[in-house]
């Protein structure tokens, strides 16, 4: 049966591709010389061309924030709830990309791409990747589409980290920045849950040193067991025990080492899922780049040194439930943004569903999103029209 999609929806849309043949410096010190983008757009880009918004996707995202891909999908694209005409991110007035970032596995290029050199797959001989690596290819694409300045760059996690470096990298190039459930850099904690992350699989007897695609085989238990320490790390305590407690699966203690309780069986479902559509070399090097995140370094670990280069409007945005970026690490930000005297706006927002908070539609969170965006909207229109207005005198 074909959608009828609602009225505040993108609708369909079909992903584009953008090829480069300009070699790409990377932080690690390789080079990757030719790569491909798969991105979308939502809305249309005004004459002037300052309209356009970048969505940064977190780890496990990708291009397809919203929408639809043909009239038979049964969801929409994976932040749709905040993108479309009359949600915060307005397509109205905005015109909005999201890209698959590269080393992703949602077409841009990445561990299953060809390796020109050597005509095989990549796998794990593709390079590991920084989050500067990530912006500097974005503001490629946004050269590539004549965007010489963002409205904004938004991102929750680690796509928050790229809005901020978006905002130390080219200063110029963004009015404000969005950044929801991010940190300045990975605590200890956060290090080691990745690295546990990395081992189960990496030990997955189907790994084969990354070079699995050669033997026809996957290590997908490693994977599933990588994503079912993830999710837990994603969720509240409390959103956990309101969703699941401690609900027996059948109703009875089984004795064995089988499903007894609902969390279980919830958990074993996403990393099972999570198995079948990800690449283990991709959530290696995205993990690897969450480790990597660190912009203070490059200023004797001075944060303030650091964003003191931002010329943009910033609002942060941290939930209550949130222990893998609890809202002190926002603060953190916050506090260097208002010591090096920017123009920041912060809203912790109480919300029982964790890290994942950033994904839900969240009253006060998108009222918020919706009230920055559309002033830095405003003030546009306004500068816009005294120029118009001096160019008529003069």
């Amino acid at each position: 049966m074909s959608n009828v999609f609602p009225d505040n929806s993108v609708g369909l849309i079909t992903p584009r591709i953008a090829e480069f043949d300009e070699p790409l410096p990377l932080r690690s010190g390789r080079v990757l010389e030719q790569y491909s983008l798969v991105y979308e757009t939502y809305g249309t880009l005004n004459e002037n061309k300052d309209n356009a918004v970048l969505i940064c996707h977190a780890l496990s995202g990708n291009h397809h924030a919203a929408g639809y891909h043909s009239d038979t999908d049964a969801k929409p694209g994976w932040w749709d709830e905040a993108i479309g005409p009359g949600k915060p991110i307005d397509t109205n007035q905005f015109f909005v990309i999201s890209l698959n970032n590269l080393g992703g596995c949602d077409g841009s290029t990445g561990p299953r791409s060809i390796n020109p050199e050597t005509h095989e797959i990549y796998g794990p001989d593709f390079p590991v990747f920084a989050v500067r690596d990530w912006v500097k290819s974005q503001a490629r694409l946004a050269d590539r589409l004549g965007i010489d300045k963002f409205a904004a760059v938004v991102g929750g996690s680690l796509g928050g980290m790229q809005a901020i470096r978006w905002s130390i990298d080219y200063p110029d190039r963004l009015d404000q920045c969005v950044v929801i459930a991010a940190a300045p850099k990975l605590s200890a904690q956060n290090i080691a849950f990745n690295e546990v992350a990395r081992q189960s699989i990496m030990k997955d007897h189907e790994f084969h040193d990354g070079h699995y695609m050669k033997f026809d085989t996957y290590p997908s238990t490693g994977l599933a067991l990588a994503r079912m320490l993830g999710h837990i790390t994603y969720l509240s305590d409390d959103s956990m025990r309101e969703k699941f407690g401690r609900v027996h699966k059948t109703g009875v203690l089984n004795f064995n080492y089988d499903v007894d309780f609902e969390v279980e069986s919830y958990l074993r479902y996403q990393g099972e899922n999570f198995s079948e559509r990800f690449d283990a070399n991709t959530y290696m090097l995205m993990t690897k780049a969450l480790d990597y995140f660190d912009p203070a370094g490059d200023h004797d670990n001075d944060l303030v040194a650091c964003l003191s280069q931002a010329t943009c409007e910033f609002l942060l945005v941290s939930f209550s439930t949130d222990w893998r970026f609890p809202p002190k690490r926002s603060e953190e930000i916050v506090n260097a943004l208002i010591k090096a005297k920017k123009n920041v706006s912060y809203i912790e927002i109480d919300a029982p569903q964790g890290h994942d908070a950033f994904l839900f539609p969240i009253p006060d969170y998108f009222n918020a999103l919706s009230a920055f965006l559309n002033r830095g909207a405003e003030q546009r229109r306004q500068i816009s029209g005294q120029t118009e207005t001096r160019e008529a005198v003069s």
